[in-house]
């Protein structure tokens, strides 16, 4: 997700000053990481698909978790899959499916058990629950692949996440995975799939989702 309002950051640094860290180009990501009190939040991040190994793709939470952080929470914009979520719904994601064709641990190590990857927290009221299937893109699914990608299981759909909810797993930390729904999936309505429509629904969203992240953070320091 991008620039969500958690507070005023009293550090704020351009990713372009980072030693390391990959340029973000995809609109809607701006490409800061912001010191807020105890938190850190990375604004924006980059992708597979556009052309980034998966090591850039998940090095600046590597970089975190080697300072120290122990907990993140990953947010993403979802396409729906199951005809219970509507553009505007926050899912909690409670497993996903990479099918991505990588991944980020290739070279080693090996053999991560991914039995539990996200923690779920209870009690979150308006909140819903799904597994979360990552593509590569950058072209949005086909019907065919929606229908698909029902059949395997999956809640919604997106081009993010299981990167970085790998490399934070192999890291030790402690992981919650939130999905806005900007979108229904190419052949849940008829109506075709846009970035625009996206970045829409995710801007009338972030009052939400900020009072949701907040809320899992504050349980998670007390």
């Amino acid at each position: 997700m991008g620039d969500l309002e958690l507070g005023r950051p009293s550090i704020e640094i351009p990713y372009g000053l980072i030693p390391g860290f990959p340029r973000v180009r995809v609109a809607g990501h701006p490409g800061r990481l912001s010191l807020i009190g105890r938190m850190a939040v990375l604004r924006g991040r980059v992708h597979y698909y556009e052309g980034h190994s998966m090591d850039e793709v998940v090095r600046p939470l590597r970089v975190l978790a080697r300072l120290g952080v122990e907990s993140v929470v990953l947010t993403n914009a979802a396409g729906a899959l199951s005809r219970a979520l509507k553009p505007g719904d926050l899912m909690m994601i409670t497993d996903h499916l990479n099918l991505m064709g990588a991944n980020p641990l290739r070279g080693g190590p090996n053999f991560l058990d991914l039995t539990s990857v996200y923690d779920v927290p209870a009690g979150l009221r308006g909140v819903k629950r799904g597994v979360y299937a990552a593509v590569s893109g950058p072209t949005y699914e086909t019907p065919a692949e929606t229908r698909m990608l029902r059949a395997l299981g999956a809640d919604a759909v997106g081009m993010s996440t299981v990167p970085e909810a790998i490399a934070a797993r192999e890291a030790g930390l402690r992981v919650v995975g939130i999905s806005l729904i900007t979108n229904a999936a190419a052949g849940v309505t008829k109506r075709p799939v846009s970035h625009a429509e996206v970045l829409a629904t995710a801007s009338r969203a972030r009052t939400r989702m900020a009072a949701l992240l907040r809320r899992i953070l504050s349980e998670r320091e007390a």
